[in-house]
């Protein structure tokens, strides 16, 4: 159970009451992240979260932050995607306040202090370093670039390190103003509380403001691809990362849940179909696996391994032909049985949670979708047909719509096309 609370200033408040903790979780988003970026201020989201941290007049540093909440054994982080930016902290419930407080002293009173800004610029270069050494983690950035072009999604979240070290105090405080209003948040509290005094609580330290509307997204246009796209990194690795995937719907769609079954059951487990296929039959990976991904305005369907340089366009013909035979033949009943009972599980032991729950309400929240909570998810998954996951497998794998994501030791797209075209 939850309860949505909207506010004059158009914030909005989900509460997740759970007698069976003694824990608490306190969440705000703000729907803010790259997408909303020009190529001039990429990287300003991901900056601000940051600035967050590094203090207010009553805490004057980063570390006056972390060992006040340290103090108290709290969990306690922040993170930046494409669409949202959002900042978290757990605490035993008695030190409820406290959570409140720090997040609402950050969110209103951040220092933007030009010495910190510019000492920040080279951790989050170290940050970008980080990501582009591990090509595990680096192959989703390089596929979306290939596939969402030159719309406001291709960004990277970290944005280039030029813009980390040349953009200005003024710009990062202007970006800041822009989408740092209660209008734009959605306010959560799960685990063990008093309605009452959580309220209080939040209206005093989140006080009313100006109502103003959400923001809204610029949808994602696509150009009509007609032929397959390939992109290499090329890099001097024993293990290739690669990423194959298709445009998709988008994560409110009720088709979106349809993907995520075929995904499952395509990649998704250590009995999918491509894991025992391209691993245990053929050897040709270590890792394999599928994901749908969705955005409030489109999606991606991929196809992500880590394969033996030697063997790659033997292991790419591999894929294909199993996204072909899929496409082709269909699911079988038993798959799609299967599948809905493993999505079931997974969802049901994550969301016992009550953190990950908060997150899953206020994410559709910020969106604004509808709030289906477990029970509302768990029908629709139980709903999903045979025929429409087969429909959705034509639909979604088109050759002629393929982008290819490689990182590895390769500088000709050549072979890759012909693989793809056949």
């Amino acid at each position: 159970m939850y309860k949505r609370i909207v506010r004059k200033d158009g914030s909005i408040i989900i509460l997740v009451p759970k007698k069976d903790t003694r824990a608490v979780t306190f969440e705000v988003l703000y729907k803010v992240g790259s997408r909303w970026e020009t190529k001039a201020n990429n990287c300003a989201s991901h900056f601000v979260e940051h600035l967050m941290f590094k203090g207010t007049e009553k805490r004057p540093s980063t570390a006056h932050i972390s060992r006040e909440l340290d103090s108290v054994g709290a969990e306690f982080n922040a993170f930046t995607g494409k669409d949202h930016t959002g900042y978290y902290i757990t605490v035993d419930n008695s030190h409820f306040p406290l959570a409140v407080d720090i997040i609402s002293d950050m969110m209103y009173h951040a220092k933007f202090d030009s010495a910190d800004i510019d000492r920040e610029r080279g951790v989050i270069v170290e940050e970008i370093n980080m990501y582009e050494d591990n090509p595990l983690m680096y192959i989703e950035d390089v596929f979306e670039r290939l596939l969402f072009n030159k719309a406001p999604l291709s960004q990277l979240i970290s944005g280039p390190r030029v813009n980390v070290q040349t953009i200005s105090r003024q710009a990062l405080y202007n970006y800041y103003r822009k989408f740092y209003y209660n209008g734009n948040a959605v306010i959560g509290v799960a685990g063990k509380f008093q309605e009452k005094k959580v309220l209080d609580l939040v209206n005093k330290l989140f006080p009313l403001d100006k109502k103003r509307a959400r923001i809204k997204i610029q949808k994602t246009e696509f150009s009509n691809q007609q032929t397959p796209r390939v992109y290499i990194m090329n890099r001097s690795l024993e293990q290739v990362q690669l990423m194959l995937g298709f445009k998709n719907v988008a994560g409110p769609d009720p088709k979106f849940l349809i993907s995520k079954i075929l995904s499952n059951i395509l990649g998704g487990t250590m009995s999918s179909r491509l894991f025992l296929e391209i691993r245990e039959k053929l050897s040709l990976c270590y890792f394999i696996k599928t994901a749908a991904q969705g955005y409030e305005d489109i999606g991606s369907f991929t196809v992500q391994a880590g394969l033996n340089k030697e063997k790659i366009y033997e292991s790419l013909e591999a894929i294909k032909a199993e996204l072909n035979k899929i496409k082709d033949k269909g699911i079988t009943q038993e798959e799609l049985h299967k599948a809905k009972d493993n999505i079931r599980g997974r969802l049901i032991l994550k969301l016992e949670d009550p953190s990950n729950y908060l997150n899953f309400l206020a994410s559709q929240e910020l969106v604004d979708q509808k709030i289906k909570d477990l029970e509302d998810k768990l029908r629709e998954v139980d709903k999903v047909t045979l025929t429409q996951v087969n429909n959705s497998a034509q639909d979604i794998i088109d050759w002629r719509r393929a982008n290819l994501a490689i990182i590895g030791p390769f500088d000709n797209q050549t072979k890759f096309l012909k693989i793809l075209n056949s």
